[in-house]
């Protein structure tokens, strides 16, 4: 599934030392996205 597909890849930036930032409301509320995830549409294909 998406959400564990995307938890996967922030944990290996978190091995790489990337930091990511968590959107707010209002930012996931104009790219059309829960704040929580998934953050691409069904149709997408990883």
């Amino acid at each position: 599934p998406k959400h564990l597909d995307e938890k996967v890849a922030m944990l290996h930036l978190e091995k790489l030392g990337v930091e990511l930032e968590t959107l707010r409301k209002d930012q996931a509320d104009y790219i059309g996205v829960a704040v929580e995830g998934p953050f691409k549409p069904e149709y997408y294909r990883y």
